[in-house]
């Protein structure tokens, strides 16, 4: 091989021997005229570059096409680019903020003097497709301090962004035709590849997700590889915003957020407290029957306990501030009310001598905790400051952990596959670079985690790193009706809190002994879970989770008697029922139940107050209804209910 070539290894183990200074374009076309033609992007020991790059002798190398993921975000960060391309042409004074790929698309934060209106949105998104069809190549640059500064001279916020740069980072600049921006990259080759995009809405963002700075105004987009991915998202998008708990929520009369209290804080109305009530007592049922004790912990502590835990200095800002002294004690203590449980559970765990045999001990429950998030980041149910947490702590043997891990996933199958019918997915997070503890505990715990996953014969992927500095974890993510991924419950392996707080048991040789300690949460949040069932069935909730069951209806008020006796029945079931008594007509009265979503409409006319039965109509099956003696359709409504149907029996 000549001194000046060089040689890389492509992902099939093979070797490819290049001329020195080649690109990823060079190697593209030295595999195949195909892949030249395909080609996007390249990824070099792990890292995605441009495919104009020059490729280092002795690495790994593989040329991105339209086929892997990771060319996706290198298409949307191309798309955020041509977004400000166009952006520059029709707004030359707009000054430029951050434009990165994100989940499903892009955005671009510009400081411009007023909001873009839908009518901007229009042209810019049209201006893009002229951008595109330029064709405009992306050329990257790499500059000194001094001359990027230059560059951005007229640009306060770019100018800010490069102070932040370190002594030893390389500073890059691309262009695509009139644009200039400072970015790492990588981009596809040029702006021609960029064809099935659609710029989706805009709003304000402060400067660097700082509230004390200036607002931006945020333009969000997304792109595909092909005109069917971008209708199908669409049409993804044009369906969760049918079902936005929000709109929903308020309609179905489930919760609110109300102003003179304050953002992040669910009111939680009588419907709404009602299928509250029902996931607290369906979840609690199941923890009560493997064993878990139930506590209640007070909702202030003082902040020493955070102190200790390592909680206060980790989510300071995710904290309300501290709240004075009480009464009768010095003016240096202060109180917190609590954004988690798990310090109040090791106390309940310390406060008497605990032995092996006595072990895991599972403490459970379901609690109010509160984070000072951010406003801009608050979002209806889904992302609040007073959380209802299904809460569970458990204190176990190193030795247990395998076992404690495999029931907690039967938990989370019996809650999220067979009860709600959901599909989801497990990632095992392993030890991150920055961890506590000895490897050997790490190595223990990884593969007890690993085995009870095997044990389940169950599909997981290996997040290599991601688990939390205390231990690793499985996190649970689940789709809902339209395909959007959720993050579910996590399972998270802890060895440095019952470090903190010297938690002891008696071992089989009378000597003390650490626990683990192991965090998981079911639901979550009752607010974010509900939040996410009612996007799942868009408010038409299957019959044991419904707040109102059957609403009877009867035909005229001569029927009144027969139907308040069929509501009594249901009612005496545990059927929660309502008699609509209005003088309405019955098609009013049906229309509005089926706006409500009832799972169930029981009509009552002469012919059923004379038999004794009821005329039943399920949600969805339009006018199609079936006569059914009162006792039997009670019998049916508590079968469905016991066996927690998906759906209806009737």
């Amino acid at each position: 091989m000549p001194a000046a070539d060089i040689r890389v290894t492509l992902p099939d183990g093979s070797q490819k021997t290049l001329r020195a200074g080649a690109t990823g374009a060079d190697l593209a076309k030295a595999i195949g005229p195909g892949l030249a033609k395909a080609a996007l992007a390249i990824r070099v020991n792990g890292e995605v570059r441009d495919l104009r790059r020059a490729v280092p002798d002795g690495a790994t190398v593989a040329v991105l096409t339209d086929r892997d993921p990771q060319a996706l975000d290198v298409l949307r960060h191309s798309g955020a680019h041509v977004l400000a391309t166009a952006v520059r042409q029709l707004f030359p004074h707009a000054r430029i903020g951050f434009g990165p790929a994100i989940e499903d698309g892009f955005y671009y934060d510009f400081d411009v003097p007023r909001p873009f209106t839908p009518e901007d949105l229009q042209a810019i998104e049209a201006k893009m497709a002229e951008v595109a069809q330029a064709d405009y190549p992306f050329v990257r640059e790499e500059v000194s301090r001094d001359e990027a500064k230059r560059r951005f001279t007229d640009d306060p916020l770019k100018l800010e962004r490069i102070a932040d740069l370190g002594p030893d980072e390389v500073i890059s600049i691309y262009t695509d035709g009139p644009f200039v921006d400072l970015c790492r990259g990588p981009h596809v080759p040029s702006t021609g590849r960029i064809q099935h995009f659609k710029l989706l809405h805009a709003a304000g963002a402060y400067w660097r997700g700082d509230e004390r700075r200036q607002m931006l105004q945020r333009i969000y987009g997304t792109a595909w590889f092909s005109k069917q991915d971008l209708d199908q998202y669409v049409h993804r998008l044009e369906e969760a915003r049918k079902r936005d708990h929000r709109v929903i929520g308020k309609a179905l009369d489930l919760f609110s957020i109300q102003e003179d209290v304050g953002p992040g804080l669910i009111f939680w109305h009588p419907k709404g407290a009602m299928m509250q009530f029902q996931l607290r007592r369906f979840i609690e049922d199941v923890i009560l029957e493997r064993g878990y004790q139930l506590v209640y912990t007070p909702h202030v502590t003082r902040e020493q306990l955070f102190l200790r835990s390592g909680h206060l200095p980790l989510y300071a800002e995710n904290q309300f501030p501290a709240i004075g002294a009480g009464e009768g004690e010095a003016e240096n203590v202060h109180y917190r009310v609590k954004p988690m449980n798990c310090p109040m559970h090791i106390l309940i765990y310390a406060a008497q001598q605990r032995s092996y045999r006595d072990l895991p001990i599972r403490l459970a429950e379901i609690a109010n905790v509160y984070r000072n998030e951010r406003s801009g980041t608050l979002h209806g149910m889904l992302r609040v400051r007073g959380l209802t947490m299904d809460d569970a702590h458990i204190f176990l043997r190193e030795d247990q952990i395998e076992e404690e891990i495999f029931q907690l996933l039967d938990i989370v199958e019996l809650v999220m596959g067979k009860t709600f019918g959901l599909a989801y997915r497990l990632d095992l997070a392993t030890r991150p670079e920055k961890k506590l503890g000895e490897d050997a505990a790490w190595e223990l715990a990884e593969r007890a985690l690993e085995a009870a996953l095997k044990r389940r014969s169950t599909t997981y992927r290996i997040d290599q790193g991601g688990g939390a500095f205390y231990g690793p974890k499985i996190d649970i993510k689940f789709n809902d009706a339209i395909g959007r991924e959720w993050q579910g419950a996590t399972i998270q392996l802890d060895f440095q809190l019952p470090e903190r707080f010297q938690l002891e048991y008696t071992g089989a040789d009378n000597r003390s002994h650490r626990p683990v300690m192991i965090h998981r949460a079911i639901y979550g949040t009752l607010e974010r879970f509900l939040g996410f069932l009612i996007e799942h069935f868009a408010g038409a909730f299957p019959l044991w989770l419904s707040p109102e069951q059957v609403r009877v209806l009867p035909i005229a008020d001569a029927q009144l008697d027969a139907a308040r006796t069929v509501a009594d029945a249901l009612r005496r079931a545990g059927v929660r029922v309502h008699l609509d008594d209005r003088s309405e007509t019955l098609n009013y009265k049906i229309r509005d139940g089926e706006l409500m979503k009832v799972p169930y409409l029981g009509v009552v006319g002469q012919r059923e107050a004379e038999a004794g039965t009821v005329a039943v109509r399920a949600r969805g099956t339009g006018k199609k209804q079936v006569v059914l003696p009162v006792a039997e359709f009670v019998a049916r409504l508590t079968e469905e209910v016991r066996t927690r149907a998906l759906n209806p029996l009737i």
